[in-house]
């Protein structure tokens, strides 16, 4: 039932619908944009760089916001990290009022992951990683999304770093003012530094821990009976140790959230040489506790297993849809400095999320004509739609920048009963 569109059109669409996003497009000299149609060339330039295709597939020479002179002047003054975030959090907050993304989840939950790129320039930010670029290097970006589907930061890492390096700043800085309760990791963003640092920072820390059974777990009464687990209850917590840095552990807890000091500074400074230093290890052992606390419930309680698995299941289909969008150049990232690659990939995130939106609202529009018609819909089966959907969707070689006059009313509904020659 979902109307077929080019990728163009979905972000000018969006646009329609939420002034504020093509409005979050200011000039990097502050001034008041006197282009006209400048949501036009903002359109285009979102397209092209998402798209991986460069400027020559959307330069028009015959309409003004489309000339390759245009182009480059938006792209220049107005496309930066910081209308990106402004822009992302216009539509976050409108995929959470749409009532399908509330079946969906409230947005307290979130989970973070990478998306890997090929960077086949010469690059300082990319580093060679085998399992991930063969013989080649590259980089990884960072992104975090919420259980109503919906990207909620990004950012660009060496391809082979560690995500525990950078995943405390990506969580505790999202693009819009709502920050998640739950977060659910792979275990690359894992440690027992992170767990503590994350937990005292507020959140439910849900990690993925590699070789579960053997994972110990940590006790703080060295003669209590565990009995089937007094075995895996092997580690003892030293909580004079946690008590004696306390003071410290709280002073670099407060400077991380009112970012003084980031989150990735503070997790070098308590290691070295890959040892805990002597407030690393206690900011391990306090870690320590609730790392046993995640381990016993997620072996005890199936909801909790479910839960994770759903948000990384999410995290695998929108990095799909990433992928799928990003084809050109055979999806490699050709840019050789760290702000171009967080520029285009910004691009590539607000489109995601201009995707995800347009989706969102279209099946919502769907489940409820399908109501109105008389069909069960099942709680349970809205539950596992998918918001990155993208057959309906072209990326190739069309790149549209004039919406159908549609007379101020949304695209008609495709009628399922009737076979269309796309389908076949």
């Amino acid at each position: 039932m979902i109307p077929r569109v080019d990728l163009s059109e979905q972000v000018l669409e969006v646009m329609s619908w939420h002034p504020g996003f093509p409005a979050a497009f200011t000039s990097v000299t502050g001034g008041r944009a006197r282009l006209a149609d400048l949501h036009i060339s903002v359109a285009a330039l979102l397209t092209a760089h998402s798209l991986n295709v460069g400027l020559p597939p959307v330069i028009d020479p015959d309409i003004p916001a489309l000339t390759r002179g245009r182009l480059a002047h938006v792209d220049q003054h107005y496309l930066r990290p910081d209308t990106y975030a402004a822009a992302n959090a216009v539509l976050i907050d409108a995929q959470a009022d749409v009532g399908l993304a509330q079946a969906w989840g409230g947005g307290m939950v979130a989970a973070v992951d990478g998306v890997r790129f090929v960077v086949p320039v010469r690059s300082i930010d990319a580093r060679p990683n085998p399992k991930y670029f063969a013989r080649k290097k590259g980089v990884t970006w960072l992104n975090m999304i919420s259980d109503q589907r919906i990207g909620l930061a990004g950012r660009v890492v060496s391809g082979a770093a560690k995500d525990t390096l950078h995943f405390v700043d990506l969580v505790f800085n999202p693009d819009n003012d709502r920050r998640p309760e739950v977060l659910i990791t792979d275990q690359g963003s894992y440690s027992d530094i992170v767990f503590a640092i994350v937990t005292l920072l507020g959140f439910d820390y849900r990690p993925v821990l590699a070789d579960l059974p053997d994972t110990k777990l940590w006790r703080i009464n060295q003669g209590a009976d565990y009995a089937g687990l007094d075995r895996a209850a092997r580690g003892k917590i030293n909580l004079e140790k946690i008590a004696r840095h306390w003071p410290d552990i709280l002073r670099i807890i407060c400077s991380i959230h009112t970012r003084t000091v980031s989150a990735n500074d503070v997790i070098r400074m308590l290691q070295r040489d890959g040892r805990p230093t002597q407030l690393g290890d206690a900011f391990a052992m306090y870690g320590r506790i609730f790392k046993t606390l995640h381990v016993l419930t997620f072996v005890d309680d199936p909801a909790y297993r479910r839960e994770m698995k759903a948000m990384r299941n999410l995290n695998e289909g929108r990095h799909d849809l990433a992928r799928h969008i990003f084809h050109g150049r055979k999806g490699e990232l050709h840019r050789a400095y760290r702000d171009g690659q967080e520029d285009q990939l910004g691009a590539l995130g607000l489109v995601l999320n201009a995707v995800v939106l347009w989706n969102t609202v279209y099946l919502d529009r769907a489940l409820t004509e399908l109501r109105a018609q008389g069909y069960p819909v099942l709680d349970s089966d809205v539950a596992r739609l998918s918001a990155y959907m993208r057959k309906h969707i072209n990326v190739h070689g069309h790149y549209s920048f004039r919406l159908p006059d549609l007379g101020g009313t949304w695209r008609p509904l495709r009628d399922p009963d009737h076979a269309d020659p796309d389908d076949e």
